[in-house]
């Protein structure tokens, strides 16, 4: 009688090590994805101040309307039923940075209220989804330690956990955007 009461309880701990395990697997792996859905919110919030920069812009200098109608233009890429892909979001990264150098060659435009106001929102977007970024990036860091740790390293294969991608930095956001001293008008 007692060794089945040991191995019953043997038998109910392992049960309960497996709940637990995947249960926290799945806590952290609904984590990243929330966190990915931040950047996604973010990306959405910066697609949405665009359109306002473009028609602030175009009486100053067609050039960096055009700039900004380009990654408009990504914006209808899109399929309307889902959110801004994070795909798009290093050639726009890219894009923003080089819009925001040439704007410099127009003091009338720097001086504009409503256009301060709209970049002050955008620069304010873009530091919302830096921090999106890394937050989704630590969500990814803690649920690999999740996985790679003993004993869970055991069972994360049985429960078909895969590692996930860290958010990283494209080649065209790596590059140094090109900075014109001269108007092209």
């Amino acid at each position: 009688m007692g060794w089945i009461i040991f191995i019953g309880g043997f038998i109910l701990l392992f049960v309960a090590i497996i709940w637990s395990t995947y249960n926290k697997f799945v806590l952290a792996e609904n984590q990243v994805d929330e966190a990915f859905s931040m950047i996604d919110v973010q990306l959405k919030k910066r697609f949405d101040l665009i359109p306002n920069l473009v028609e602030m812009v175009k009486g100053y200098n067609q050039h960096e309307a055009d700039v900004l109608m380009e990654i408009v233009s990504k914006r209808g890429d899109i399929p309307e039923a889902t959110a801004p892909k994070a795909a798009l979001d290093g050639s726009i990264t890219a894009r923003l940075q080089s819009f925001r150098m040439q704007v410099e060659n127009y003091p009338e435009l720097k001086a504009n209220t409503q256009f301060l106001k709209l970049m002050d929102g955008l620069s304010l977007v873009e530091e919302e989804l830096a921090m999106a970024r890394r937050y989704y990036n630590g969500t990814v860091r803690d649920y690999h330690n999740k996985l790679q740790v003993f004993p869970n390293v055991l069972f994360a294969g049985m429960f078909a956990m895969k590692k996930k991608s860290f958010y990283e930095i494209t080649s065209s956001e790596a590059e140094r955007p090109e900075i014109q001293l001269t108007d092209n008008e």
